[in-house]
């Protein structure tokens, strides 16, 4: 048996609006808050690039696959 390496890290791909820069991002670097509805639902980060703050809509597909890679969620409703 070989040794455990511990989790495996989980990245996401993003692009910058501002600067156009694609990049990945540790699930750290990125905020999810789920509100009462689609316009309340989104994610943001902040550009390693330019460093512009970007926020972008999440639907339920995005939202599952942000909370499954841990990435730090607000719930208001």
């Amino acid at each position: 048996m070989s040794p455990s390496s511990g989790p495996a890290v989980v990245t996401f791909k993003a692009a910058c609006p501002e600067c156009r820069a694609r990049f990945e991002l540790a699930a750290d670097a990125l905020r999810l808050a789920i509100g009462g509805s689609r316009r309340a639902t989104f994610y943001s980060f902040t550009c390693p690039e330019c460093s512009a703050p970007v926020r972008k809509p999440a639907g339920e597909r995005i939202v599952e696959l942000l909370t499954g890679g841990g990435v730090s969620t607000l719930r208001s409703m």
